[in-house]
């Protein structure tokens, strides 16, 4: 086996893309690409890089086929999310609806890593007050689509601003509206022009979270 299929190898197991890679070690995604794809043979950064997939510049090098022999341990996964300033946002398996959608217990929650640049994009909250939820069904097409990953920030729950997009829940079922303040209660709007609005009176209506950002599968 070549150097780069066991820089591939052992970057695979561990979940690192090129990208996270390269950054931990100081070279550019470009860089180790070569190595992997074989346009590169070597490079003075082996030990580097194999210090950071846990084995020794040797058994990248084909000099020894036993990856452990004077490896030191692979950083942790919080050592790597802190080395390339990654934040835990959790994803639950909740369908938002689009109309609504009865809550289901219990949720079962899956932590995933994301820059913290890239989640400033949408919200300066604690990353801990962050989560992605599934929406279901059409009512708010084409703003979201059936099955968008919802990102929602549990630290906007007051209606600041009028018109902007809540998960809720309503009467006993989650939802994902436009939500509008009036003199005679909480006007609950669907960006699908064919869905009525409602109006939801004192007590009927819980914020949960604003959304702050959609995911779409093109």
């Amino acid at each position: 086996m070549r150097t780069g299929e066991r820089i591939a190898e052992l970057r695979n197991k561990l979940g690192l893309s090129q990208t996270q890679l390269a950054k931990q070690v100081g070279l550019s995604q470009a860089t180790i690409g070569k190595l992997e794809s074989g346009i590169s043979s070597g490079s003075s950064h082996l030990h580097k890089i194999a210090r950071a997939l846990g084995t020794t510049a040797e058994y990248l090098s084909g000099e020894t086929d036993d990856p452990s022999v004077g490896a030191l341990p692979a950083p942790s996964a919080t050592v790597l999310a802190d080395q390339l300033d990654l934040v835990e946002v959790q994803e639950i398996d909740l369908r938002f609806g689009m109309g609504s959608t009865a809550f289901e217990v219990p949720v079962t929650k899956t932590v995933r890593h994301f820059s913290r640049g890239w989640l400033r994009q949408y919200t300066s909250a604690n990353p801990e007050a962050v989560y992605f939820a599934q929406g279901s069904g059409d009512s708010m097409m084409p703003t979201i689509h059936d099955s968008d990953l919802l990102l929602i920030d549990t630290s906007q729950q007051s209606m600041t601003l009028a018109d902007k997009i809540w998960a809720v829940a309503y009467c006993g079922s989650g939802m994902v509206k436009r939500l509008r303040p009036t003199p005679d209660g909480v006007k609950i709007l669907s960006d699908n022009p064919a869905v009525p609005p409602e109006v939801a009176h004192d007590g009927e209506l819980h914020i949960l979270g604003r959304v702050v950002g959609i995911v779409r599968k093109m």
